[in-house]
């Protein structure tokens, strides 16, 4: 009998554990014009069972799989189907385990899309533009103006 452990940062995560990787539409600011990029993150439990509920999502298709056919020595692998353009998220193998560990609290998510499957019979939709390098600027007019007796004892 083998011990299937294989990650230091997450000794408790082995390589069999079930974890769910989408492929998302999102976009990226230069030169103030939005360019779409393809990006694998992983989809925590409670967001798959949100997406499969129907709510609009920016992915296209999603994959359950195991911890290690998609992390091999704490190396990203592209899940098999998803395009070779396709860009890792920021902090991957971070949300990874993450993800791993949702999972494993909530073993009834994994019925969602049974392992080795693909879904993407989501609501598909970029109408609210997921923007990666945006940045937000708060700027003094942006302040609301309170009514004068706000502060005062009356």
């Amino acid at each position: 009998m083998t011990n299937a452990t294989a990650y230091s940062a997450a000794p408790e995560l082995t390589v069999d554990n079930y974890i769910v990787v989408g492929l998302a539409t999102c976009f990226i600011k230069q030169e103030g014009k939005l360019h779409p990029v393809k990006l694998v993150e992983p989809i925590p439990s409670a967001a798959l069972e949100a997406i499969v509920q129907g709510i609009p999502t920016s992915y296209e298709t999603a994959v359950a799989t195991t911890l290690g056919s998609v992390l091999e020595e704490n190396t990203p692998q592209l899940p098999s189907g998803f395009p070779a353009e396709a860009q890792f998220c920021d902090n991957f193998v971070e949300r990874l385990f993450s993800t791993a560990r949702t999972y494993a609290a909530r073993p009834v998510a994994q019925s969602h899309i049974p392992l080795g499957q693909a879904r993407d019979d989501f609501n598909h939709s970029t109408e609210r533009k997921r923007v990666l390098n945006s940045e937000r600027i708060v700027k003094t007019e942006d302040n609301i103006k309170q009514h004068s007796h706000t502060h005062k004892v009356l």
